[in-house]
């Protein structure tokens, strides 16, 4: 039976991830149709895994027999929405205050970039979110993380309190000795000012470090 004809008679969640990513894509190739073309798809790219999909570029899709530039186009658009709309449920849940479940949240968007990336998220006074800002983006292991632009952002949106992310290339959260000296440096600044910095956690490879859990707020 055909994805169409399965979706027809027994729903959309009778149907597998290789038959639900053909439906989006639509048609084959010359010699392969649709659904093999996406069972391709969605088991032999580089990770192995439906997951993978999400971590392919533009580029790398098209390199793959059958992927042409419309197609890369719609599966790359299917994987951003579908984390957007997970990553929304999540926020509604989620306790800003608590740091494993940040990182959670933020895990797979960050663990596998090949550059330092920070986060902002700005928070009111019940640290519900107000607002994520992606200020920076560094080389292969440094960020220039701006502590003035840190707070101008911060005013702008009215927060009261602030949480920093940001990602490890290395795969290994701990922090540097720049990141516990900037940590400390915008936490200070944060209690002259009335804002309050929650945490900076740092992201790696199916791990995090937490500098509050770590006892590393101490500004003097």
């Amino acid at each position: 039976m055909r994805p169409y004809e399965r979706f027809k008679k027994f729903g959309v969640e009778s149907l597998s991830d290789s038959e639900l990513l053909s439906i989006i894509i639509r048609t084959g190739t010359y010699g392969e149709s649709a659904e093999k073309l996406a069972n391709r798809l969605v088991y032999e790219n580089k990770y192995g895994s439906l997951l993978g999909i999400f971590h392919l570029t533009a580029n790398e899709l098209k390199e793959i027999k059958g992927i042409g530039e419309i197609k890369a186009m719609q599966i790359m658009c299917i994987a951003e929405l579908s984390k957007r709309i997970s990553k929304s449920k999540a926020e509604i849940r989620l306790n800003f205050s608590n740091p494993k479940s940040i990182a959670k949240l933020y895990m797979e968007e960050l663990r596998h970039k090949e550059t330092e990336e920070v986060v902002l998220l700005l928070l009111d006074t019940k640290l519900s979110l107000i607002r994520e800002i992606f200020l920076t983006k560094g080389t292969v292991n440094y960020s220039v993380l701006s502590s003035r632009e840190v707070f101008l952002t911060a005013l702008k949106f009215n927060a009261v309190n602030f949480v920093l992310l940001h990602n490890h290339p290395s795969g290994d959260p701990t922090p540097s000795i720049q990141d516990i000296n900037i940590t400390k440096k915008i936490g200070y600044v944060g209690d002259l000012l009335g804002i309050t910095l929650i945490d900076h956690i740092i992201i790696g490879d199916n791990s995090f470090y937490s500098m509050k859990d770590k006892g590393l707020f101490d500004l003097t």
